[in-house]
């Protein structure tokens, strides 16, 4: 039986590091007050004329790397962000023609924070059904030139850090690695309880002076609401998971749960009964980086909790969508 594994990760994240005291200087905050809501003393911002892209190109090449592999042997591409460089085309071509690999298919995934395992979804399909061997999955984000860093937008300006992620996805017919679940669920009826609502196809022109002046471009969030859900939805998706895959909660080496809200994590982990050592969060560093969480901390949760061929994996995310998914994996 064919499964797809992960052969090789890797990230790249800026340099710059915006602390909680940057941002007091630029609108009505403090440390404490980030602190108590999201859990997040630093974030990195990428400096101006750098896309997600840039980012992605970085991390692409680390997870090649540590896979072993060159670009040339990979077939497909699958992009996940929310912040391309562009409208159109998809940031997968522009990645694609930065690693130098022309004629391989790329394809964007928007699904915000469950972009990643959305994607893995797709890399998972394709390589079971045998149409590839081996895929390039991405995480990307650029967030900091998108956000309204005044007091008016500083419950979403603070949360949000940029950086990206990525794993070379491959075959296996090794029966004690790869991915053994998958779930992936939306509910479109809290869409505009966390979204951007314009530039936007619908109005005409699709981005006015009054639309910037009210701010209607900058990332909008009812934060209670999704918080709401998120404690719910994202510990049900693992659960029911890992139940697919047939292992317990305590059999797990590792969980990677989306970085949105360090309460959020915890709270999902109480759900899950998991252990402190089995759990491994990274967002007090990195702030919320979107489709590029889970693979950041995924590569960092991997070497610090000491994960082994063999050992098991979950990850699990929720957001924007409102969009929710979870997957078991062996490493």
């Amino acid at each position: 039986m064919t499964r797809a594994y992960v052969s090789g990760i890797g990230f790249h994240v800026p340099d710059r590091v915006v602390t909680n005291e940057a941002l007091t200087k630029l609108m009505d905050t403090s440390d404490e007050w980030i602190r108590q809501r999201t859990g997040i003393c630093e974030r990195r911002w990428a400096e101006h004329g750098v896309g997600a892209s840039d980012l992605a190109l970085e991390a692409a090449r680390k997870a090649l790397a540590a896979a072993g592999r060159e670009a040339e042997e990979i077939d497909a591409i699958v992009y996940a962000t929310l912040s391309p460089d562009h409208n159109f085309p998809g940031d997968g071509c522009f990645l694609g023609a930065k690693l130098g690999i022309p004629g391989v298919p790329a394809i964007d995934v928007r699904n915000q924070c469950s972009g990643f395992l959305y994607g893995l979804s797709v890399a998972d399909a394709w390589i079971r059904a045998g149409v590839y061997r081996r895929v390039l999955l991405v995480g990307a984000e650029v967030h900091s030139s998108g956000l309204d860093v005044s007091t008016r937008g500083r419950d979403v300006a603070v949360i949000f850090g940029d950086g990206a992620g990525a794993a070379v996805i491959e075959a296996t017919e090794d029966e004690n690695r790869g991915i053994h679940a998958i779930e992936l669920h939306a509910d479109g009826r809290y869409a505009k309880q966390l979204w951007t609502e314009a530039p936007a196809s619908k109005y005409q022109p699709r981005l006015s002076e009054a639309m910037l002046a009210e701010g209607a471009h900058f990332p909008r969030m009812e934060g209670a609401a999704v918080f709401k859900h998120a404690v719910v939805r994202m510990p049900e998706v693992v659960r029911s998971v890992l139940g697919k895959a047939g292992i317990a909660p305590e059999q797990l080496k590792l969980f990677v749960p989306h970085q949105a809200n360090l309460r959020i994590a915890e709270a999902a982990q109480k759900s899950l009964g998991l252990r402190d050592e089995q759990v491994f969060n990274n967002i007090q560093r990195y702030g919320n980086t979107t489709a590029a969480s889970i693979p950041i901390a995924l590569c960092e949760g991997v070497a610090a909790r000491g994960v082994q061929p063999g050992d098991w994996v979950a990850l699990g995310a929720f957001g924007a969508g409102f969009t929710w998914a979870g997957a078991v994996l062996r490493w």
